[in-house]
């Protein structure tokens, strides 16, 4: 009781600039109420009054202007009041920069996006990260299952040490969804230099992996770390054990095979050369995180990819539970092509070719509708081709093509291009809508 007394107390400490406006809102209310009185019969009838009410109750003016005069300034004293006593409480909580018009636009967004649809998408690295970036403009429902198959780099180190999941995947989606100013977003990007022990490892690494051992567990840290980040939407571990991708490699001499080659390590496969055949957890049978598996049930659509085919998609289609989930739903499942090939996985490959090894993977034809692009008008850099449909492609494919790259590095998804024409195709699969199918 005390306590509550004391914060009541504070709301009268000067200078907060809630008193006047509080006392304004009660004069217009007060005027409000003076002007309902005057319009009564019996009061305007009435000659004999004392000369304050003349001045204060403004009686000199003729019945019934009098009390629609008071009724206004009632009004516009109050709106005054509601207003300024708004700007006072919700200004400290404005991002710097932000004018109180800002309030109206985040209102409006926040509504907006919280009525939006809830989105699955299934990745990793750079292209996942892209198409979080752009989703989040139309909904906060959304929820991004990552691969934990990471082994290079800053992320790979950690793993090693620290024994924990791979957090580089899961720091390039928590920045493209978190709503923090762009400082915080560099901040989590940034990558020490040097050759000491920091030396290669990203900010947001370290961040991730401090906050996982702060609250006792990978999956909490992920959770406080986007709450604290201000993240829109959730992102999620494919899986919560530690898993090593693997490949069988083909190696091919004009035309002919003359070897396999077993690689281990995600890292690795796409150094090797050759074309890839199979990939495959160690261990095999990999539980899923439960999170995913409910997400994947209550979403309204499924996307996979885009991103690296063998070592950022699949790994997450690798978990049989993940693939039960998604042939057990009926939300509507897309599959988001690469802009271009990549070295060491997709050489030459079309955007069949992508949805064959996708399906020859998890045994189920799930993704039979693909968004691909259809600018290629850019100059790609050497030893990467644009990802075009095959001659037959379209007779066993729903085939959707837009212009979805980056102006700036045209091998890359535009965010807001990419999100724009997969929130089409969602209308396409609800309400009657005339898609462009690519023929």
């Amino acid at each position: 009781m005390a306590r509550r007394l004391e914060s009541l107390w504070h709301w009268l400490t000067p200078g907060l600039r809630v008193k006047r406006w509080v006392a304004l809102i009660f004069v217009g209310i007060g005027l409000v109420a003076a002007g309902l009185v005057s319009m009564l019969p019996y009061l305007y009838a009435t000659t004999d009054y004392p000369r304050w009410m003349y001045i204060v109750f403004l009686v000199f003016i003729p019945h019934p202007w009098r009390g629609l005069l008071l009724m206004v300034l009632g009004g516009v004293a109050q709106g005054l009041g509601i207003v300024q006593l708004n700007r006072t409480l919700l200004q400290p909580f404005l991002p710097p920069g932000h004018s109180f018009r800002h309030v109206v636009e985040v209102l409006h967004r926040t509504h907006r996006e919280k009525e939006g649809p809830r989105i699955v998408a299934i990745g990793g690295g750079h292209g996942l990260s892209t198409l979080l970036r752009g989703l989040k403009v139309y909904t906060d429902n959304i929820t991004a299952i990552v691969t934990v198959a990471d082994d290079g780099g800053s992320s790979g180190r950690l793993r090693r040490e620290l024994g924990i999941l791979p957090p580089g995947d899961f720091r390039n989606c928590i920045a493209a969804l978190s709503d923090v100013e762009d400082l915080m977003t560099r901040l989590l990007q940034y990558r020490f230099s040097g050759q000491g022990g920091l030396g290669g490892h990203s900010f947001g690494n370290l961040f991730i992996a401090a906050m996982a051992g702060v609250t006792g567990s990978f999956e909490k840290g992920l959770e406080e770390s986007s709450r604290v980040l201000a993240v829109r939407g959730r992102v999620l571990p494919a899986t919560l054990q530690e898993v090593t991708l693997c490949a069988e490699i083909a190696r091919f001499e004009d035309g002919e095979l003359i070897g396999w080659e077993h690689v281990r390590g995600e890292s690795r496969i796409p150094k090797v050369g050759g074309r890839i055949m199979r990939v495959y957890l160690e261990p095999e049978v990999t539980r899923a995180y439960p999170e995913v598996i409910r997400a994947i049930l209550e979403a309204d659509l499924i996307l996979a990819g885009p991103g690296s085919l063998y070592t950022s998609v699949l790994p997450n289609l690798l978990v049989r539970e993940v693939v039960e989930a998604l042939a057990s739903t009926s939300a509507p499942k897309v599959y988001i092509a690469n802009v271009a090939t990549q070295q060491g996985e997709t050489d030459g490959y079309t955007v069949g070719d992508h949805v064959r090894a996708l399906h020859e993977h998890i045994g189920l034809e799930l993704f039979r509708t693909v968004i691909y692009n259809t600018n290629c008008a850019a100059t790609l850099p050497p030893g990467i081709s644009w990802v075009r449909p095959g001659p037959d492609d379209h007779e066993w494919l729903y085939l959707i093509g837009a212009d979805i790259v980056d102006e700036r590095v045209p091998w890359r998804h535009d965010p807001l291009k990419l999100a724009d024409v997969v929130m089409n195709v969602f209308q396409a699969e609800r309400v009657p809508y005339e898609l462009h199918i690519a023929k």
